[in-house]
């Protein structure tokens, strides 16, 4: 292993240990979540219709700054697409407004990047956001996971791993769904070990193409994952559905303690 994989491996080790907001999963999982960062259209129009064919919705965080626009991954999101998504079921996550990198920026600066993406994406749908949020490039520093974590549902990074049995809400572990079909079966592994942890599995990926960009999947990848993922009678969900009940049972646990405290 390398120099740089090894202070990698101990950065990722330390962020998981700081600023944590820990929340049993309980008996809920397994269950596996499909995310897409930035929203290429692609990823609508081609990657939704695949989980909807097998009655799954996913979560599509994203930069609001993108909209209409084009870059590498693809066309990007339109105001209608937006609309669209959620009519079908989909939930949509904050991404920053400008996708802008956490250790490139003042903690104060990045934290009004993420406040200005909220209210984008609230003017827009003309209503409260789903407040779930996901670190653009993955990056994260220590400063931010406490500052942002504490004002956010929850925050997914890109550190790979399954959610459990404690699940870390400030910073969520993902593993990427990215490439073409030769890849299905290292894919398969991460679904059998979640299976057997019982844990919840979190997917990211970008663009959804027949030649995708080097951060997307191919539709005959993801296809072959959700597929599997039946075939194993799976649970997948979006990620506001689980961290939905992830806070109801934390705040229940809060208020149990409180109870026994005043009781004492």
């Amino acid at each position: 292993m390398s120099l740089r994989s090894l202070v990698g491996d101990a950065r990722r080790t330390f962020l998981s240990s700081v600023h944590t907001h820990l929340v049993p999963l309980g008996g809920r999982g397994p269950i596996i979540s499909f995310t897409f960062d930035d929203f290429p259209r692609s990823a609508l129009t081609t990657g939704a219709p695949i989980l909807e064919s097998f009655g799954a919705r996913g979560t599509f965080y994203v930069a609001m700054s993108l909209m209409n626009t084009k870059n590498a991954l693809g066309e990007q999101f339109s105001k209608e697409d937006i609309k669209n998504l959620l009519g079908r079921g989909h939930e949509l996550g904050s991404h920053t407004f400008s996708h802008v990198s956490a250790r490139k920026l003042a903690v104060a600066d990045f934290k009004r990047e993420v406040e200005k993406g909220e209210q984008a994406i609230e003017e827009v749908l003309g209503g409260r956001p789903s407040a779930n949020f996901a670190y653009p490039y993955g990056d994260v520093t220590v400063a931010t996971k406490g500052q942002v974590g504490a004002e956010m549902k929850s925050c997914r990074g890109t550190c790979p791993g399954i959610n459990g049995p404690d699940v870390d809400l400030n910073l969520m572990r993902a593993v990427t769904l990215y490439g073409d079909i030769d890849r299905l079966q290292a894919m398969k592994e991460w679904i059998e070990k979640n299976q057997q942890l019982k844990g919840w599995l979190i997917f990211y990926s970008h663009d959804v193409q027949e030649h995708p960009s080097p951060f997307g999947c191919t539709p005959r990848l993801l296809r072959g994952v959700c597929a599997f993922a039946a075939e194993l009678g799976m649970q997948v969900r979006t990620v506001n559905q689980v961290v939905s009940e992830l806070n109801k049972s934390d705040r229940q646990h809060y208020q149990m303690i409180q109870n026994r405290t005043f009781a004492q």
